[in-house]
């Protein structure tokens, strides 16, 4: 039975012991419902109303990145934290892409988990309905961009977290340790900054972000 005191969280786990521990440690904060397969996760991903989810990676039937992507594409901007052992740039980068929020590795600490999901839902909860970009609209709860002619581009999390950040304050140059700090773990390479503005050009426009050399970035005018 679902309380209407605490926001719910889908907790995604097959491990039999960690999977029960992950929700008790959560339950202080939050009401968690566990499913055990990526299938069934996908299914209460798409029905339910959840304030958050924690996904673990190597699940039965469905790849917990493959969950997650196809709520994306099917419209649920609901933040998404992937909790697993696979802990690889290569795989962190393969679950953001997808279009998790966050990633972390277990072992994990109860208290950087929580801190974590309280700042994707806080991110998620502040961003506004739409935010300019020269002839272009962000629209960060459904990780689009839409042209004035129409077109849209569809983003990763982490693009559109990037891209919002910068559009929030269109004459202000971020450097390089405010992005990390704000958008990035600290164990990742300053350098995933430049691959994610690589992205970003290579979808929308070259000049969607400026590099303002030595300094940081700005958001461009994506004409």
């Amino acid at each position: 039975m679902h309380t209407n005191e605490r926001p719910r969280l889908l907790l995604v786990e097959d491990d039999p012991a960690l999977g029960p521990l992950t929700a008790e440690l959560l339950a202080g904060d939050y009401d968690v419902e566990l499913a055990t397969d990526g299938q069934t996760g996908l299914h209460l991903g798409l029905t339910g109303n959840w304030a958050v989810m924690v996904v673990d990676r190597g699940l039965p039937v469905m790849d917990g990145a493959d969950m997650i992507r196809a709520l994306r594409r099917s419209g649920i901007s609901t933040p998404a934290l992937i909790l697993t052992a696979l802990g690889s740039t290569p795989e962190k980068i393969e679950g953001l892409d997808a279009g998790a929020n966050d990633y972390m590795t277990k072992p994990f600490d109860a208290g950087e988990l929580l801190a974590r999901l309280r700042a994707i839902t806080r991110r998620f909860d502040s961003a506004p309905a739409q935010l300019a970009i020269g002839e272009w609209m962000l629209e960060p709860a459904g990780r689009m961009m839409r042209s004035v002619y129409g077109d849209h581009v569809e983003l990763t999390a982490k693009e559109t977290e990037l891209l919002a950040m910068l559009a929030s304050e269109p004459g202000r140059i971020f450097t390089r340790p405010e992005l990390m700090a704000a958008l990035f773990h600290p164990d990742d390479s300053p350098g995933v900054i430049d691959t994610y503005v690589h992205y970003l050009r290579k979808k929308v426009s070259k000049s969607v972000i400026r590099t303002v050399h030595g300094a940081g970035y700005q958001i461009g005018d994506a004409s």
